[in-house]
């Protein structure tokens, strides 16, 4: 599977279009109302017409700037690969299901963007859930697709389930709560090894500078699930901002499916299957970030973006039969 880089590049191009124009609308109209959840335009004042150029800003805002994002990615990265007639692959046991779960959490953050954008035009609050909810699926569903023509890769069955199952993870609880009480979220350490011949695997595979690791190496990535506790205990003394999140990571991964590369002539160049290949599980309390209220509205952008990815705090994991403790965990 290609790195996580072209999803996260979406979904940032998007998120802060999202960002900006709702600032933008906020600070020369002054629509934004605070509410225990977050800080949203009202709505409720637009006129049709207003309604109606909104719809059409985002629609070609979601026009130009997805379409601007997909020409670039295919010049930047598709060109330089052959290209085959639409073909599959089956991918589902690479990376040990870490890459999969990037599928689910760029689909849910992309459909989280996607939704606020179409939330600030004011139209009907279904066609905003759908509309907005299902976008992330369909932008990485147009990924994939280009995949299916790349020789080096292919469309996969398991790439196109998890997008849709981030997307309708927005979608089902946006419908049945307005809110998004469980967040995806995304944390990242670098990692370095004292084994020389693995720093270089690691540096051909992941790339050298933090922000190919960031984007590559899924042996420092977790993805989480945040749970926001207020809103299931609504008449307790719990600060707004208070979750615990559940993790998901993997350690020991030197190859898509096994610790081995081969040369264009398929010879074998690296070998360390004696490393062994395990998933973690993390339990740890998180900050969201998006329920600290703040009349400032960079503050509140900031905050909104950083809700994306994990606070830094204390964990516990669980992996090989073992449970230890982090004392921070990024």
């Amino acid at each position: 599977m290609k790195p996580i880089l072209i999803k996260l590049f979406v979904f940032l191009s998007l998120f802060f279009y999202s960002c900006i124009v709702q600032a933008q609308d906020s600070i020369q109209n002054g629509l934004y109302k605070i509410s225990p959840e977050t800080f949203r335009p009202d709505t409720s004042k637009l006129t049709p017409l207003q309604i109606k150029k909104r719809v059409r800003l985002v629609a070609a805002g979601n026009i130009l700037g997805y379409g601007g994002a997909m020409i670039a990615l295919y010049s930047t990265w598709y060109k330089d690969y052959p290209q085959t007639r639409f073909h599959t692959f089956n991918d589902s046991k690479e990376w040990l299901q870490a890459d999969k779960m990037g599928h689910l959490y760029c689909a849910y953050i992309e459909s989280r963007a996607s939704m606020e954008l179409w939330r600030w035009t004011g139209i009907d609050r279904k066609k905003r859930i759908w509309i907005g909810g299902m976008s992330g699926a369909f932008y990485q569903t147009v990924i994939e697709t280009l995949d299916g023509f790349s020789a080096e890769w292919g469309w996969s069955w398991s790439d196109f389930a998890t997008n849709i199952l981030g997307s309708g993870m927005l979608v089902a609880q946006e419908l049945a709560w307005d809110d998004q009480r469980i967040k995806l979220k995304l944390s990242f350490h670098r990692k370095e090894y004292g084994d020389p011949l693995l720093n270089t695997r690691s540096d051909e595979l992941f790339g050298t500078g933090n922000a190919e690791r960031f984007l590559k190496d899924y042996n420092g990535h977790a993805f989480w699930a945040s749970v926001n506790l207020k809103p299931f205990f609504k008449n307790s003394n719990l600060p707004e901002w208070l979750s615990v999140s559940i993790g998901y990571g993997a350690e020991g991964l030197f190859g898509g499916e096994e610790n081995i590369g081969k040369d264009i002539n398929g010879n074998v160049t690296f070998d360390r299957r004696d490393i062994k290949r395990y998933r973690q599980w993390y339990l740890a309390p998180d900050i969201d970030l998006s329920k600290i209220k703040t009349n400032k509205k960079a503050v509140k952008f900031l905050f909104t973006f950083l809700s994306s990815f994990k606070f830094p705090t204390p964990s516990l994991e669980f992996s090989n039969g073992k449970l230890k403790a982090h004392a921070i965990h990024f």
